[in-house]
């Protein structure tokens, strides 16, 4: 009888070692900073301001996210994490497929996601920099703060 106990805590253990595994305790908790070095922070109102002027509003939530619920005209464009939840985060660790943003590199872009815990956008924003995006703006904020503004989304 104790030898089953202890198989089974030893189980127990080993399972959640490997759902933790690759995850540090805090890693989904830690916000994002508060401003992007050479990316313009966006309200709500201001995204919807620019949406209607033309300006490209990438989600970039996985797949998942973006089917069960979006800001109404939004692009799926998966931003797949791997690198830390941190500023100076390794983008080569990650998968962000910037082909399909606008192929004109000047066409105002409006990144946004779960908002300030979730760093989806944050990298999406600076790879696009990287790229050489021109205007790209960054909706920390995200789902959270648009949908508190009462504004469209779509399934």
């Amino acid at each position: 009888m104790k030898r089953a106990s202890a198989l089974r805590l030893i189980l127990l253990a080993f399972g959640l070692i490997c759902l933790m595994a690759g995850r540090p305790a805090m890693a989904d908790s830690a916000e994002t900073p508060p401003t992007l070095e050479g990316v313009p922070v966006v309200t709500a109102e201001q995204v919807q301001k620019m949406q209607s002027a033309g300006a490209a509003i990438i989600d970039a939530r996985v797949a998942l996210e973006y089917a069960e619920s979006h800001i109404k005209g939004a692009i799926s464009v998966p931003y797949h994490e791997q690198s830390a939840k941190s500023a100076n985060f390794n983008a080569a660790e990650d998968m962000f497929n910037v082909k399909r943003l606008p192929a004109d590199k000047a066409t105002p872009m409006v990144m946004y996601c779960n908002g300030p815990t979730c760093w989806k956008s944050y990298k999406a924003a600076v790879v696009a920099v990287k790229a050489g995006y021109t205007k790209v703006y960054w909706f920390r904020g995200g789902v959270p703060d648009w949908e508190a503004a009462k504004l469209p989304m779509e399934e």
